[in-house]
C-alpha cells in the first residue's frame, strides 16, 4: 500500500500540471472562437472595419483558411492592401487559392507592384477559366505594365489639403469653389461600420487669397441625411443638382429581398435662400438595383449615370438618358466599347469627351481613368490616361475645368480617398536627323535645313553641325515639311504630322543626299510597263509621286524623263512605244504640279538595253522586264537670280 501510495503521488502531480497548462489554452481557444464569431457577423453586415479588428484577434490562434480569406477581403474593401496580401498569402499557403479568391489576390498583388506573384494568380484563374475576360485583361495589363509609364511628363498631380476631413472624393467645380463627398472621424455610435468613419455627406469649400482651401462646410438644406450622399453634377446655371444617395427613409435603410441596400439618384434645386431642397427621385431608379454617379451635358439635355440594373454588360455600366417633353427618356447603355465585364463608374464630361473610371479595361491596378469620344454610332476605344493620372491603386472621378487642361481627380494612392489637382502639359515633340553624302556615307555639315509648319505657314531655317545633325521642336496637332539641300546636291523633303500625337515622341528623318551630275541617268524604281502597253500601272503612281517631290524640291533643275523598251519587235515600233510611255509619265508629273517647261519626255526604244537580251537572244520575261524601264536625268541647272 505504501509503495502504491508512493508511486501514485508523481502521477497526480503531473496530471494537475497538465490541467493547469491546458486551462489557458482552452481559454485562448474559447476567446478566439468568440472573436471569430464576432468577426464573421460583422463581415456579413459589411462592417469591415469591425470585422478586421476581430479577425486579427482570432486568426493567430485559429488557423482557419476561410476566415483568413474573409479577413483579406475585408482589408481589401478598406484599401489596406498590404494587410490583405498577408492574409491571402496565409490562406494560399494552407491550400492554393482558386477562382475568385485567386483573382482578388492577384488584384491586390498587382496594386502592390508584385508583378511575378500577380501573374501567378491570374494564370491560375485562366488555367481554370480560359474565357474569364477580367482575368485576361488583368494578366495582360500586368504583363505589359511598362506601357502605363510610356510618358510620365504629360500631367502634374498634386494632393489637395482639405482640413478637417478624413476621406474625400469626387470634387465638382461649383461657383468659386468645389463640392465633394467626404467622411469625418466620429464617435463609434455614429460610425459607418464599413470604414469606421462617418457616413458620406456633401461638403463645399473655397480657397483663400493664398490658395489654401478653407474648412469645408456641409451643403445647406435637405441634401445631407443619416446615411450616404455622394457624387454630384450641376446644371450650367448652378441651380439644379443631381446627386447619389443611399436608399433610406429617415433613420432606416431600405433593403431588397437579399438584405442589400441600393443607391439611388436624386434631383435637388437651389432655393432663394441658397439652400438645397425640393428633392425628387430620378425616374429610372429601381428597388432591386443601384443608380448613381450622374453627369449632365452643358445644355442639360442628356444625363449620364451608372447602374447595375439587369441587362448590363458587367457590374456597373454607364447609361444615358435624353430629355423629352415629358421627362427623361429610357436609359441607353453606352455599349461594349465603353462598358466591360467589370465596373465602369464616375462618368464626367468635357464637351464631347467622356471620362470614366473602370476596373474592367486594362488598368495599372484597381480603378483607372479612361477617356472616349463619340465615333460614328458609338464610342472610340477607351484611352487609359496612364501614370501619373493612374496608379496601381483606385483612381477615379476626374473632372476638367473649362480650360480643358486642368481639374481634379480622386485616388486612394495614399491609403485613403483624397482629391488631387492635376495640370495637363503638351507632349514633348522633337524632330531630329542627320544629313549624309549618299556616295560615301559621310555626314554633311552646313546643309540648309528648313522646317515649314504647313498648319501656320511659319518656317524655321538652320544649318547642320559638323556631324550633319539637326533638331527642331514641334507643336502638337500640326503638319510639317522638313527639307534640306546644299550646292551641288539634290534637295530632299519629307512630310510629318503631330496631329493626334498625345504622348512625347522623337521623330527621326535622316537624309542621304545625291550629287547632281548633269546627263547621268537615274533609274526610277518600279515604273514598269506591260508588254506592248504605254499606260501606267497603278503601282507606278507611288514612284512618280516621289519624282514630283524631287522636281518640286529642286526648282533650278531641268530634267529629261526617258522610257526604254525591251528588244522584241522592230526599232520603229519600240521607239514609238517608248515615246508614248515617257509622255504618259511626264503628263502625270505635270498634272501633279511640275512645271512643264522644266521637264521633257524622251523615248529611246531598245537602243539602251541594260542586259544581254538583244535581238535573237532567248531571255525570260523577268529579264526583258528589266529593260522596260523609266529613268530621269538633270539636263541643266538654272543660274540663281542675282
Amino acid at each position: 500500500m505504501r509503495m502504491d501510495s508512493t508511486h501514485a503521488r508523481p502521477s497526480t502531480i503531473a496530471m494537475k500540471m497538465k490541467i493547469l497548462y491546458l486551462l489557458p489554452v482552452i481559454a485562448l481557444s474559447s476567446c478566439a472562437q468568440y472573436h471569430l464569431a464576432t468577426a464573421d457577423k460583422a463581415y456579413e453586415r459589411m462592417a469591415y472595419a469591425k470585422a478586421t479588428r476581430s479577425y486579427e484577434k482570432a486568426l493567430p490562434t485559429i488557423g482557419d483558411r476561410s476566415a483568413a480569406i474573409r479577413a483579406a477581403v475585408a482589408y481589401q474593401k478598406q484599401n489596406q492592401l498590404a494587410r490583405a496580401a498577408q492574409w491571402y498569402a496565409f490562406a494560399d499557403a494552407l491550400e492554393p487559392l482558386a477562382a475568385d479568391d485567386a483573382f482578388r489576390y492577384g488584384q491586390v498583388l498587382q496594386s502592390l507592384d508584385r508583378t511575378p506573384e500577380a501573374l501567378k494568380q491570374f494564370n491560375s484563374v485562366l488555367a481554370a477559366r480560359p474565357d474569364d475576360v477580367l482575368a485576361l485583361e488583368a494578366w495582360q495589363a500586368t504583363e505589359t505594365r511598362n506601357m502605363f509609364y510610356v510618358d510620365t511628363t504629360l500631367f502634374t498631380v498634386q494632393l489637395m489639403n482639405l482640413p478637417g476631413m478624413a476621406s474625400v472624393f469626387a470634387a465638382t467645380p461649383y461657383r468659386k469653389g468645389i463640392v465633394f463627398a467626404g467622411e469625418k472621424d466620429v464617435p463609434a455610435q455614429r460610425e459607418n461600420p464599413w470604414t469606421g468613419l462617418s457616413y458620406l455627406d456633401l461638403y463645399s469649400t473655397t480657397q483663400d487669397l493664398s490658395g489654401s482651401w478653407l474648412t469645408a462646410t456641409p451643403l445647406p438644406g435637405e441634401v445631407n441625411g443619416r446615411f450616404h450622399e455622394g457624387p454630384t453634377t450641376f446644371s450650367a446655371d448652378g441651380k439644379v443638382m443631381y446627386f447619389t444617395r443611399s436608399d433610406y427613409y429617415k433613420f432606416r435603410l431600405n433593403k431588397d429581398g437579399n438584405a442589400v441596400s441600393h443607391l439611388k439618384l436624386f434631383r435637388a434645386t437651389l432655393g432663394a435662400d441658397n439652400t438645397w431642397g425640393d428633392i425628387h427621385q430620378f425616374a429610372h431608379n429601381g428597388e432591386e438595383f443601384s443608380t448613381g454617379h450622374a453627369a449632365l451635358t452643358k445644355d442639360g439635355n442628356t444625363l449620364y449615370f451608372i447602374s447595375d440594373r439587369p441587362g448590363g454588360l458587367g457590374g456597373t455600366d454607364i447609361y444615358r438618358c435624353h430629355r423629352l417633353e415629358e421627362g427623361w427618356g429610357e436609359p441607353e447603355n453606352l455599349g461594349p466599347t465603353v462598358n466591360s465585364a467589370g465596373n465602369e463608374m464616375f462618368p464626367t464630361l468635357q464637351g464631347d469627351t467622356l471620362f470614366f473610371a473602370s476596373n474592367g479595361h486594362r488598368t495599372l491596378g484597381g480603378l483607372d481613368i479612361f477617356r472616349s469620344v463619340p465615333q460614328d454610332d458609338g464610342w472610340s476605344e477607351p484611352e487609359n490616361l496612364n501614370y501619373p493620372i493612374n496608379t496601381p491603386f483606385d483612381d477615379f472621378a476626374l473632372v476638367m475645368h473649362a480650360d480643358g487642361r486642368s481639374g481634379y481627380l480622386s485616388s486612394n494612392r495614399g491609403g485613403t480617398d483624397r482629391i488631387h489637382a492635376f495640370q495637363e502639359h503638351d507632349p514633348t515633340l522633337v524632330l531630329v536627323g542627320v544629313f549624309r553624302n549618299e556616295a560615301n556615307g559621310e555626314p554633311m555639315a552646313d546643309v540648309e535645313v528648313k522646317l515649314k509648319d504647313r498648319t501656320t505657314g511659319e518656317e524655321v531655317i538652320l544649318l547642320t553641325g559638323p556631324d550633319g545633325t539637326y533638331s527642331f521642336e514641334l507643336k502638337k496637332g500640326h503638319n510639317y515639311r522638313v527639307s534640306g539641300g546644299k550646292n551641288g546636291m539634290f534637295t530632299e523633303s519629307r512630310d510629318l504630322s503631330t496631329v493626334g500625337q498625345r504622348i512625347s515622341r522623337t521623330y527621326r528623318e535622316d537624309f542621304d543626299l545625291k550629287e547632281v551630275i548633269i546627263e547621268k541617268p537615274i533609274l526610277v524604281d518600279n515604273i514598269y510597263y506591260d508588254l506592248d502597253r504605254w499606260d501606267l500601272r497603278p503601282q507606278a503612281a507611288v514612284e512618280l509621286d516621289k519624282l514630283v517631290r524631287i522636281f518640286t524640291d529642286n526648282p533650278s533643275l531641268h530634267f529629261e524623263l526617258s522610257s526604254h523598251t525591251d528588244s522584241r519587235a522592230t526599232d520603229l515600233y519600240n521607239l514609238v512605244l517608248s515615246e508614248a510611255r515617257a509622255k504618259s509619265a511626264v503628263d502625270y508629273l505635270i498634272r501633279s504640279g511640275v512645271d512643264a517647261s522644266r521637264i521633257t519626255a524622251k523615248g529611246y526604244g531598245k537602243r539602251r538595253l541594260v542586259n544581254h537580251c538583244r535581238d535573237g537572244v532567248e531571255c525570260t520575261e523577268e529579264e526583258h522586264q528589266v529593260n522596260r524601264r523609266t529613268e530621269f536625268k538633270v539636263t541643266r541647272v538654272e543660274a540663281a537670280n542675282p
